[in-house]
């Protein structure tokens, strides 16, 4: 789908400590965007590892979800159920988040759009289908979020209230 390029989101599903966040970052295929965000997944580092979401029921029938999906994880993965949940129950819940949105008319099954995901888990996280629900949420809603954008008047709202607005890890009153 043309006209998706460089186009971002953010989505939150779940409670915690199994709730996920996710930012989302759209691209074409041969597109800047696209050659600037391969770079993450052609440069790993430790605990950190960039995954092409592929599913199936095991290894030998893994194939690559459409539109391809490149999930980075934003705290590392270094073992332990964060480990398990990243590749485990995040990957899918991702998957079915993309297709989702895939089956909701907002993004393409194909080989030109690319989906870039990006997640937070609670190192607390315990909960493997709470977690796959979560992911689900959010990158479902942050996929239809980027693909479409956000109502007029949500952003204007945001506008109107730019001296209340706040967020969970701030802490002032300015």
């Amino acid at each position: 789908m043309s006209g998706l390029d460089g186009r971002v989101a953010q989505g939150w599903g779940g409670t915690p400590p199994d709730g996920v966040h996710v930012n989302v970052v759209l691209a074409e295929r041969g597109s800047p965007t696209a050659a600037a965000l391969m770079t993450s997944f052609t440069a790993p580092s430790a605990g950190f590892a960039p995954i092409l979401v592929s599913l199936g029921p095991d290894q030998p029938s893994y194939e690559t979800l459409y539109p391809p999906t490149i999930m980075l994880n934003k705290i590392p993965a270094d073992g332990g159920m964060v480990e398990t949940l990243v590749f485990g129950a995040c990957q899918v819940g991702i998957a079915r988040g993309v297709l989702d949105a895939v089956a909701d008319g907002a993004v393409s099954a194909d080989q030109d759009t690319l989906v870039f995901v990006s997640l937070w888990i609670d190192t607390q996280a315990g909960d493997e289908d709470a977690v796959c629900r979560s992911a689900r949420g959010a990158t479902g809603r942050a996929v239809v979020e980027a693909a479409r954008g956000r109502a007029a008047e949500d952003a204007q709202r945001l506008v109107e209230q730019r001296d209340t607005v706040t967020h969970p890890a701030y802490g002032g009153s300015a």
